[in-house]
């Protein structure tokens, strides 16, 4: 029997709530090391996207490596080993270009730097604060960013008309946008209200950034994916595409809820 796209999109969101609820409640090394796996992977679909298959292959190893290693480093020493560790591997791509137009200028490509360093940037160097943040804050944040997601995908499939930004993403509308927006406020504030500190006022406030973030995080990724003339960023979770799709929401929500946090006690 073959599943449709959207059995396949339950299916498949059940078993990762599944596994993400087992990675909170295991802790520690299980969680540090599932943020590791999803960054690696993350990173392999966004290298992919620029370098096709069999293409850049050491580049694409090395930049993996070093995704798992910001990982690694944020959750086991401080932060101050995490910017020497990224300025050291920003100083290995720079030599790595010298390197390659002393031996051929013609082929030597600065861009291929510039593309390894990009992705550390979105994508493990922004997940290594999940590492850092107690279970009811990832929950949070998971909640505001697949609360925006689904809201979006109903509102936009019964109501969507008007498109939102059809040159970006010709998929996505007025609809969406505003249900997802609305689901997200609601979801958050009530999660808030519940399990944190703050006032009604801040968690709506806090609600709304996130619910902005989200939406700004998906239109930059299918920016990126029209660009390069790509569908999906992979497909290893059915009826969704890559790991990349799943979370380029979060990319961006993440580090707004880390910059609020500095600013505000929520939990």
């Amino acid at each position: 029997m073959t599943l449709s796209t959207l059995q396949q999109r339950i299916i498949t969101s059940v078993l990762l709530v599944f596994a993400l609820f087992l990675a909170l409640y295991l802790g520690g090394y299980v969680l540090m090391g599932a943020v590791t796996v999803f960054s690696v992977v993350a990173l392999h679909e966004f290298y992919s996207m620029f370098w096709k298959e069999n293409s850049r292959t050491f580049s694409k190893i090395i930049g993996m490596i070093s995704g798992a290693a910001i990982i690694l480093t944020a959750a086991l020493a401080s932060p101050t080993w995490v910017i020497i560790l990224l300025i050291g591997l920003f100083w290995i791509f720079n030599l790595k270009f010298l390197f390659s137009y002393s031996a051929t200028p013609g082929r030597a490509s600065y861009s291929d730097s510039l593309i390894l360093f990009s992705g550390l940037i979105y994508i493990p160097l922004t997940l290594q604060f999940l590492t850092s943040m107690n279970s009811w804050e990832i929950l949070f944040v998971l909640l505001s960013s697949s609360a925006s997601d689904t809201a979006a995908f109903y509102a936009g499939t019964y109501f969507g008309k008007k498109k939102i930004w059809p040159r970006i993403s010709p998929k996505k509308s007025w609809a969406g946008s505003i249900g997802g927006f609305i689901a997200c406020i609601i979801c958050c504030t009530v999660y808030g209200r519940y399990l944190g500190n703050a006032s009604i006022l801040s968690w709506v406030i806090l609600a709304a950034s996130l619910n902005i973030a989200s939406q700004m995080g998906d239109f930059f990724e299918s920016a990126l994916k029209r660009k390069l003339d790509v569908k999906d960023s992979g497909k290893i979770l059915p009826g969704h595409g890559g790991v990349l799709d799943r979370i380029d929401s979060l990319v961006l929500a993440l580090p707004v809820y880390i910059l609020a946090r500095q600013l505000h006690a929520f939990f």
